[in-house]
């Protein structure tokens, strides 16, 4: 028996553990709500076992994380040590955000979508006093 309860581990656990979300509570918040998906199925209860070589697929913020699990682990450890647990399959740095642009924090707009802008009201108004 203590050999199948080493060869598993609660699927909220696991995921606080790796450092994914920053308390037990709110990675179990996650599993319950169904955002988090084992081999392709959706997770209804965050006392799901996971194993190893498992795939796991939630989302992080506005990113999309999958990783396999390659170790358990014991206990919540520094960042090196939870980095051992995983291998990303879909790293986060080669997923583009879709609401920034490539310069800043800004949010890119539609061309006639919501209020003119400063630089859009400059432009309106030298258009109009050209056709004066």
């Amino acid at each position: 028996m203590a050999g199948d309860e080493k060869a598993s581990l609660r699927i909220d656990k696991w995921l606080w553990y790796a450092r994914f979300f920053k308390t037990r509570s709110i990675a179990s918040t996650v599993c319950n709500g169904g955002r988090v998906r084992v081999g392709g199925k959706a997770v209804g209860k965050a006392s799901q076992l996971v194993k190893l070589d498992d795939v796991l697929t939630f989302t992080q913020g506005t990113n999309i994380r999958v990783v396999k699990i390659l170790a358990l682990g014991s206990r919540r450890g520094p960042a090196p040590e939870a980095r051992e647990l995983y291998e990303d399959l879909a790293p986060v740095d080669t997923q583009k955000s879709r609401t920034t642009n490539s310069v800043g924090d800004t949010a890119i707009r539609d061309m006639g979508a919501g209020r003119p802008t400063k630089k859009d009201r400059r432009d309106i108004d030298k258009l109009r006093q050209g056709d004066g």
